[in-house]
């Protein structure tokens, strides 16, 4: 119906100490059924009484009722449970009235019940009647009076007001001391609407053109909705991240300027307005030209967001809509990534958005783009760290090739690395935790690809060179000890070789550790993250060196691998490399951090 009046119709009742209605309720059906208000068979009619006051100012006859509306178990030859209403608040002379009861009685069904509303007010026409003459029909309406809207707009419909329980002419100047309360209550952040109602007449039926006009003005409703505690912050990380919010809302301008202010979206003084209304005005150039300026946009359709939304992404933007409502759906599916509110968001959006937000809370959002960043980050760490160790496998192939030298690794030794020793440590940095200035570094462009030049650089020109030398100083530390110079001939079998071919693995494997710290941060101190922080990668480096050991000191891997055992002297030598190659990387971020 066009008012806000419960889908109830109930039959004329008598004053008050009356026990039963005065009027056919046959009459009562027809004349719903002529409104609209009755669509099924099924009926239920139950005495009621009601205490009533004869005179009213406005020619309407109100109470404060205790009504509470609940539903009757139906025939059992109907689906449709049958309306009644609860009378033992309504008069002290009314008949106390059964609770209704969930367990089905026998030859009828269960019918569902509804949690008590808070009292109601019952509407009666105006005009002399009694227990043989009474009026035609008792409407129960909800608490709020049967007309909302914007205020704006219910005062449009609206020719009188209420003052002082009478109803007055609305002048002018009423109506702009309403409007000015209205921007006052809106500039406190209030959702502000306005009430009105007026006397119907039931016999003329129900439409928008004889309800919806010469309403009596009630008064303002101000409601505040106050955003999380958190999102103040949530929109802080966001700018700082490069990601820029937009307001796009169906409530009054001052009202979405005070909210926005209160969590730190808008930052200039006067932010620019745009209603819906001024959106149909403005075409596309300017429409683009208004979103490269902080803007607010205020009483906007489905329409208008679907339109902001292909703008900017006409503009090479990427785009993430949030939205709850029916209404939401199309911009949530224009969007790159829309986001539905899981708890009190409708079903359409759901279907519509590529994501849930299950708590509803704008600050997971941020929390997901920290954790979004975080898990790139850690694939290219991943990368980095895997790379780098191929630069010292294949150096002493080259090395063998041009100088004519034992070959350093041997093939069951490079396995042993890339199928061993690497693959905790590197499963340790897919773990870790966004890095300290994450939500400081602009978005990524789409296009940008994961393996990158920096990346290849860093891994193949910087870190692997690192670990190259430090393989190679172990393989020919070896020959040295053992009376090995430069210019003399080297042995390319026996015991000597075996041993430097070890220290030629382990020298990877040691260097690896240093390495496994570098690749933590990307551009900040490993040491500014902890450098124990991250469980997983110590217990990838314990592994690491737990397999290179068992290689060395069993006898049956030894054979299998080419191995030998070497003294503490050794692992001194090659366990300086690890720190060595960390402190070179910190050196390389510090100074890359400076040149920013």
């Amino acid at each position: 119906t066009p008012l806000s009046v419960m889908p109830m119709v109930f039959g004329p009742v008598a004053p008050s100490g009356a026990t039963r209605p005065n009027t056919d309720p046959s009459r009562v059906i027809a004349l719903a059924r002529k409104s609209g208000w009755v669509h099924s068979t099924a009926t239920h009619h139950r005495a009621s009484t009601l205490r009533t006051t004869p005179s009213r100012p406005s020619g309407v006859t109100t109470a404060d009722s205790g009504c509470t509306p609940w539903f009757v178990p139906a025939d059992s030859t109907t689906d449709t449970p049958a309306v009644g209403v609860d009378s033992r608040r309504i008069s002290a002379g009314a008949a106390r009235a059964p609770r209704p009861s969930l367990r089905p009685r026998r030859g009828r069904s269960a019918a569902r019940f509804f949690p008590r509303p808070p009292p109601l007010t019952a509407l009666l026409p105006a005009g002399p009647w009694n227990a043989l003459s009474p009026p035609p029909l008792l409407v129960v309406a909800r608490p709020a009076p049967p007309y909302k809207a914007a205020p704006a707009e219910t005062l449009e419909l609206c020719t009188g007001i209420l003052l002082n329980g009478a109803s007055e002419p609305l002048t002018d100047e009423l109506r702009r001391n309403v409007l000015a309360e209205n921007d006052a209550l809106a500039n406190e952040g209030l959702r502000v609407i306005g009430v009105a109602t007026r006397p119907l007449d039931f016999d003329s039926g129900f439409s928008v053109e004889n309800t919806e006009r010469d309403l009596i003005f009630l008064g303002l409703v101000g409601m505040m909705d106050p955003p999380r505690p958190e999102v103040p912050q949530a929109m802080e990380l966001c700018r700082r991240a490069g990601i820029r919010a937009i307001m796009i809302t169906g409530d009054y301008g001052l009202t979405a300027i005070a909210i926005a202010r209160k969590i730190g979206l808008a930052q200039t003084k006067n932010p620019r307005v745009v209603t819906g209304h001024e959106l149909n005005e403005i075409d596309e150039d300017g429409l683009s030209r208004i979103l490269k300026e902080e803007v607010i946009f205020a009483r906007v359709t489905p329409e208008h967001k679907m339109r902001i939304v292909s703008s900017l992404k006409q503009s090479g933007e990427v785009v993430a809509v949030t939205g709850d409502g029916v209404n939401d759906a199309p911009a949530l599916k224009k969007a790159d990534i829309g986001v539905a509110m899981g708890m009190r968001g409708s079903d359409v959006a759901k279907e519509a958005a590529a994501m849930i937000l299950t708590d509803d809370n704008f600050a997971s959002i941020v929390s997901a783009i920290e954790e979004g960043r975080a898990v790139y980050s850690n694939i290219k760490k991943f990368v980095t760290y895997i790379f780098a160790s191929n630069i010292p496998e294949i150096v002493p192939f080259i090395v063998f090739v041009l100088f004519k030298i034992p070959l350093p690794l041997t093939v069951m030794q490079i396995l042993a690395v890339d199928l061993g020793t690497d693959l905790v440590p590197a499963l340790g940095l897919g773990t870790e935790p966004p890095e300290p200035g994450t939500m400081d570094q602009p978005p990524r462009p789409r296009n940008k690809r994961l393996l990158d030049l920096p990346l290849l650089l860093r891994a193949y020109c910087f870190l692997g060179p690192i670990e190259a030398v430090a393989s190679m100083a172990g393989f020919f530390f070896i020959y040295f000890e053992h009376g090995w110079r430069p210019g003399m001939e080297m042995a390319n079998a026996g015991p000597v070789y075996v041993a430097a071919t070890t220290m030629s693995l382990a020298g990877i494997v040691t260097s690896q550790i240093g390495n496994v710290f570098a690749c933590r941060t990307e551009r900040e101190a490993v040491f500014r993250a902890g450098l124990f922080a991250n469980k997983l990668v110590l217990w990838g480096i314990a592994t690491e060196l737990a397999i290179i050991m068992v290689l060395i000191y069993t006898p049956a891997l030894q054979k299998v691998f080419g191995l030998a055992p070497f003294a503490f002297k050794e692992w001194a030598f090659l366990l300086v490399f690890a720190p060595l190659l960390l402190l070179m990387e910190e050196t390389r971020k510090r100074i890359a951090r400076r040149s920013v």
